[in-house]
């Protein structure tokens, strides 16, 4: 690519393109020119480790040849509408259903994550004539209208006043919790005890369903303790409340199993999924409904809709993606890297101003702090689009950057999520980056104020 095109593509992005969470004066975006497996090369020729899949969507890393094949094939498909049948939406459904839990039945498609928890809602709020939707703090659900009242962290603000019947309850976070527990199954208890509590004020007649990321993924790959899962679908069986489950980042094999609900042996009532069921090759989302769902809609009217659900050229796509994770063993890979990378991670622990850090499968995230002993976070909550423009993890992101080392940050949290594909020496060759991007970065910053 010349440097006149490059410049032309540079100058219409900044001056015609509205840049998502930034401030757009002077912001130069740069450009990926080419690509391959795990890594891209920008505009400059410099070439980047992708550790966090672009925005933990291409599960199958760039230019895969299965995908490349599948795009290939999009010419003999046809252009339909909803109210039409095509044999890759029904194809892709049938692919979905057999690897969800096992009380799933049918899948509504959407054409992104946000838009499939919006959909969700309305389908809990029909089935159930129950209107309040309780969801947690710390959690990211999407930034249009109903998936930010939806969401639990700062990003919601800018959707504030929002609607009625959302309600916010706690997130589990150990490492930042103030009260002390003996264990994990004694902070579960707390957890659900206090959540118990909150049904009763809010009064269960009224609440269609709880509203979940069983892994938060982009307020810090926050795992749950022990029992937790299980005792809030309890809870939700209890007093015949839905449980959604949104895995819009952890499905199709991020956290080693098809959907992170399967680490604990939770059905959940309806499950969101988007990103990695087409491994970001073309957009896609859906929501996936349980067989007593599905059957409620046999006698009632689904009153919701959207121009492209089900868009038979997504869903191709879609299905191409499931071969690939079928026929390469994706989530056997994944399982086998995970002790790689918790080993890496592991040896961060020992780096100056790393707190914590938390992985399952291939996503993962390193949380940083001013001093280990308060935990004091580099940034406080809410902060990370405001004062840290120009502050510390923006620094820090440009230190691993330079080094070839690519991911983002939210608040205090750097995020680790490759595409499922990597390998051993591969995560190895990236987390040496990894490092000498942190070394660099605490040797110009002896301190953090």
């Amino acid at each position: 690519m010349s440097d006149n095109k490059i410049e032309e593509i540079q100058e219409l992005d900044q001056s015609r393109v509205l840049q998502s969470w930034s401030r757009q004066k002077n912001k130069r975006n740069n450009i990926i020119i080419k690509s391959q497996g795990v890594k891209f090369t920008d505009q400059k020729g410099r070439e980047y480790y992708d550790m966090s899949s672009q925005l933990v969507y291409a599960n199958l890393g760039h230019k895969h040849p299965k995908m490349l094949e599948a795009f290939n094939q999009l010419s003999g498909l046809e252009i339909v509408a909803t109210g039409f049948a095509s044999s890759s939406k029904s194809e892709l459904a049938e692919k979905i259903i057999d690897v969800a839990p096992s009380n799933m039945k049918k899948v509504y498609f959407t054409m992104a994550g946000a838009e499939a928890n919006e959909h969700a809602i309305k389908i809990a709020r029909m089935v159930t004539g129950k209107h309040k939707i309780l969801s947690r703090y710390r959690s990211y659900h999407g930034s249009t209208f109903g998936a930010g009242n939806l969401s639990g962290e700062s990003r919601r603000f800018q959707v504030e006043p929002g609607l009625p019947g959302f309600i916010k309850f706690k997130t589990p976070y150990l490492y930042r919790e103030k009260l002390t527990f003996s264990d994990e199954l004694d902070y579960t208890n707390y957890l659900l005890s206090e959540l118990d509590k909150q049904i009763q004020f809010e009064g269960p007649e009224d609440i269609a369903a709880i509203f979940i990321e069983p892994i938060p993924g982009s307020n810090g790959v926050l795992l749950p303790p022990e029992g937790y899962l299980t005792g809030l679908s309890t809870l939700c069986k209890r007093y015949d409340i839905l449980l959604i489950c949104d895995e819009v980042m952890s499905g199709f094999g991020r956290t080693g199993k098809w959907f992170a609900v399967d680490h604990f042996n939770v059905q959940p009532d309806i499950i969101t999924f988007a990103k990695g069921v087409t491994a970001g090759y073309l957009p896609l989302g859906g929501v996936i409904v349980s067989d007593r769902i599905a059957e409620y809609f046999d006698e009632n009217v689904l009153m919701t809709g959207s121009t492209y659900s089900g868009h038979a050229m997504a869903c191709h796509m879609g299905c191409a993606a499931l071969n690939v994770y079928h026929q390469e063993e994706i989530i056997s890979h994944v399982q086998e890297m995970e002790s790689v990378i918790n080993s890496r991670l592991e040896k961060l622990k020992e780096y100056k101003y790393v707190g914590d850090v938390r992985n399952i499968g291939l996503f993962s995230a390193i949380e940083l702090v001013k001093d280990k002993q308060t935990k004091e976070p580099i940034i406080d909550y809410g902060q990370d689009y405001g004062k840290d423009l120009q502050g510390h993890m923006s620094t820090l992101l440009a230190c691993l950057l330079d080094k070839g080392f690519y991911t983002y940050s939210h608040e205090s949290c750097i995020f680790i999520s490759p595409p499922l594909t990597i390998t051993k020496e591969e995560i190895d060759s990236a987390f040496d980056l990894l490092e000498l991007g942190l070394t660099q970065f605490i040797l110009d910053h002896p301190s953090l104020t």
